[in-house]
């Protein structure tokens, strides 16, 4: 009988060839597992199971809030609108050491992955992120673009996979320049400094391309964490960082150990420039054109809506480019040539006011002073803004009684202090304000702009907004008139007598009006041109009688000036309140053979892709003939020659060089130069128009109150207060070679008929015929 098979045994013996194919094949499960669920995840992940992800039309033209440039016409940028402070610049704008910087410290493999550094992924997960994390260029700007930040661990996982994803998609859409580029566009750099570009700027006043070596490891080193490495709070901390990428540079080869030793021995040296909008050049004038584009925008849409609605362009986010008249030179001069002078005749006022029981107001009664103060707290941002909260009247009030912390504007920076609200009222009237215009009177382009001493404490525009009394320098409009009605030369002489001109004639009320001399000489004759020099109403007062007052008001009007001007016997003298731009338009048309040209200060505006939107086209038309022009310059060189300001060509007595007031002398110009002061009442207000073939520029300086003012013309005439300016602007613009600011003579009309050479006049016409003729 055969036996039966033995059964086999449930449990049979366990052998370490057993234990390894179950290990092998536990393994590869695992593994082939593992690999699934990765692919799962980064599936899931390109579905935008884990949060929505960028679509392919979003990942060809990624989404970026730019910043509006306005760039100056010798092409710098003086200023930007902005949500986010970005200008982009192209990869060839960026220094070779930059990127190499770059790639050195943050993805020495870039040119090597396709988004994903697979070994340093690897040295990650072993080292727990010890030795390094494993971000690319290509995943961190991936982060910047379409993730943004986290609230915990688990969903910062999760946004790695979709970095992962999103790197591989613009690896394979963008070049590895156009990653770079788009990187450094992108990032913030902390202090408005958004974009390479802007970073640039403001840390260190330059253009990318004019980076140095240290200055570029400076900029890469705060890509870790710019809100750590913040060059304005840890500059021990940057300069660390620093020497970190010098040595990363060397490590790669960027740099030679000698370069790289040589570099760290260099100071952490920053130049920092803010771009906020009360911060940087130009600030008056960036206001302006701020307004005028605000306004520019509604007029002119940029397209329509799916419902046939407009849409507008946002200068704060679209990344327009507007082309302005200023250059950035002169303006740089012009506000460099107020803050000398200004700072320094605010000491002899402050000096003055020390003896003044009413300071900082002269020749007024406590009920004007009360009164004052009441329209400065009802105009004031405080009151407004304690109204839209809700506040009564009596609380608002009361609040500018009680002490409070502020920083307030002194010319030495400002002080952080304690005081009443009215009592900072009080303390700004006592500043001394000033504004200058510069144009090109050909053209109309303004190149200079300052609106005042400081936009963050005086936001009042004294260019634009401010109109103030013009006195004497009103006077070329009255002697136009004059010449371009009766052909009158420089060298005809009228009578100094006094003038009354009675009730009833050119607007005169009440007993008649009789003009002084504010020497109180009325003996003798005087020609035009030297009464011109020294300002003498009498005569001022004779043409204006000549001509009445229509004729003259008529002549301004076609020169640009839009404020009312009443057509009375007074404006002889420069009773009228006009603003510093409509001055400075008008006396260009003097300079441009008689055509007014309206002044500019925009060219063009270009969309981001650099289509032009707007093309500024030029608004001209004959005022005045030539000759009539070219005679009104005349007669106002000879201010600069013999009269209130022939200190250009001198400089000021001892009486000046002992009290310091006057800077800038001697000025010792030499050429052609066409001017007028202007001193109004009680020394309220100093102006002074000067003028050269190519570039006509007005200064004027007062307080913010016509209470607020020198008391004598010593120091509170237009040649004290304000001539200065123009001097310390005209010396840095003739200083600097690269401006062609003319020091040629004024062109002369051909076939002239009106004498300007006095001795060629006094031979050939009779002087006792001249008085009977024009004393009349």
């Amino acid at each position: 009988m055969a036996k039966a098979k033995p059964k086999a045994r449930k449990n049979r013996a366990k052998t370490p060839a057993n234990y390894t194919l179950k290990f092998i094949k536990g393994f590869w499960i695992l593994f082939a597992t593992g690999i699934f669920l990765i692919a799962m995840l980064f599936l899931l992940a390109s579905w935008g199971v884990f949060g929505e992800m960028p679509k392919f039309e979003e990942l060809e033209n990624p989404q970026n809030d730019l910043a509006t440039q306005i760039i100056s016409s010798d092409g710098v940028q003086i200023g930007t609108f902005f949500k986010e402070n970005r200008t982009p610049i192209s990869y060839e704008d960026l220094p070779e050491h930059l990127v190499n910087a770059l790639i050195a410290t943050e993805d020495a493999r870039f040119y090597e992955h396709s988004g994903i550094d697979a070994r340093g992924t690897l040295r990650a997960f072993v080292f727990l992120g010890t030795k390094g994390g494993a971000s690319t260029i290509s995943q961190q700007l991936a982060k910047q673009l379409f993730t943004g930040g986290s609230k915990n661990k688990i969903e910062r996982y999760l946004q790695k996979i979709q970095e992962w994803v999103i790197a591989i998609r613009l690896e394979r859409q963008y070049t590895k320049k156009e990653i770079i580029t788009m990187y450094l566009n992108k990032y913030d750099f902390l202090n408005q400094a958004i974009g390479i570009s802007s970073a640039s700027r403001i840390y260190f006043r330059k253009n990318p391309k004019d980076l140095n070596k240290e200055e570029a490891a400076v900029l890469v080193g705060m890509l870790k964490n710019s809100s750590l490495f913040n060059p304005l709070r840890r500059p021990d901390m940057v300069k660390d960082r620093r020497d970190v990428v010098l040595s990363q540079m060397e490590k790669y080869e960027y740099l030679t150990e000698k370069e790289r030793d040589s570099l760290k021995q260099l100071p952490l040296k920053l130049d920092y420039s803010p771009e906020g909008h009360n911060d940087g050049t130009a600030t008056y004038f960036r206001e302006y054109v701020r307004s005028w584009m605000s306004d520019w925008v509604k007029n002119n849409p940029k397209q329509k809506n799916e419902e046939g609605e407009s849409e507008y362009f946002d200068i704060y986010r679209d990344g327009l480019k507007i082309n302005v008249t200023i250059d950035s030179r002169m303006q740089k001069y012009a506000e460099e040539a107020v803050e000398e002078h200004l700072s320094n005749l605010q000491k002899e006022f402050d000096k003055q006011e020390k003896k003044n029981k009413t300071t900082p107001f002269r020749d007024i009664t406590k009920t004007e002073i009360e009164k004052i103060l009441d329209r400065s707290i009802r105009s004031s941002a405080r009151r407004k803004i304690m109204l839209s909260q809700g506040k009564s009247e009596k609380e608002i009030r009361k609040s500018f009684d009680v002490k409070t912390e502020m920083s307030i504007f002194s010319w030495k920076g400002e002080i952080d202090t304690i005081m009443t609200p009215k009592d900072s009222i009080l303390y700004y009237k006592k500043f001394l304000r000033s504004g200058l215009m510069s144009v090109e009177p050909q053209t109309g382009h303004i190149k200079a702009w300052v609106g005042g001493i400081n936009y963050k404490h005086f936001q009042y525009d004294h260019v634009y907004q401010g109109a103030r009394q013009v006195g004497s320098t009103f006077k070329p409009f009255v002697y136009a008139t004059a010449i371009d009605q009766l052909k009158l030369s420089p060298c005809d002489t009228l009578p100094k007598s006094q003038i009354t001109i009675p009730a009833g004639s050119h607007g005169v009320i009440d007993n008649g009006w009789t003009p002084k001399n504010s020497d109180g000489d009325y003996t003798g004759y005087m020609n035009l041109k030297e009464a011109l020099a020294k300002s003498v109403n009498t005569i001022s007062a004779r043409l204006m009688d000549r001509i009445g007052p229509e004729p003259i008001v008529r002549l301004a009007k076609k020169m640009g000036v839009e404020s009312d001007i009443l057509e009375v016997a007074s404006i002889a003298l420069g009773s009228v309140d006009l603003k510093l731009s409509e001055m400075v338009g008008a006396y260009s048309t003097f300079a441009n053979q008689g055509i007014y040209t309206k002044p500019v200060t925009i060219t063009s505006i270009e969309d981001k892709n650099g289509t032009i939107l707007y093309q500024f086209v030029p608004e001209t038309k004959d005022v005045i003939s030539k000759e009539a022009a070219y005679v009104t310059i005349n007669l106002m060189e000879g201010v600069t020659q013999s009269g209130s300001g022939v200190r250009l060509r001198t400089g000021p007595s001892s009486r000046y060089d002992i009290k310091n007031v006057v800077t800038g002398h001697p000025y010792q110009f030499t050429n052609p130069i066409a001017g007028k002061t202007g001193t109004t009442q009680n020394q309220s207000d100093g102006w002074f128009m000067g003028i050269v073939p190519n570039l006509c520029t007005g200064v004027w300086v007062g307080g913010d109150d016509r209470a607020t003012h020198f008391q004598t013309t010593t120091f509170g005439q237009g040649a004290t207060m304000a001539l200065p300016v123009w001097g310390l602007f005209m010396k840095k613009c003739y200083t600097d070679k690269t401006l062609d600011i003319s020091k040629d003579a004024f062109a002369r009309p051909e076939n002239l008929t009106i004498e300007v050479d006095c001795r060629a006049f006094r031979q050939n016409s009779s002087q006792d015929e001249n008085i009977d003729e024009f004393s009349l």
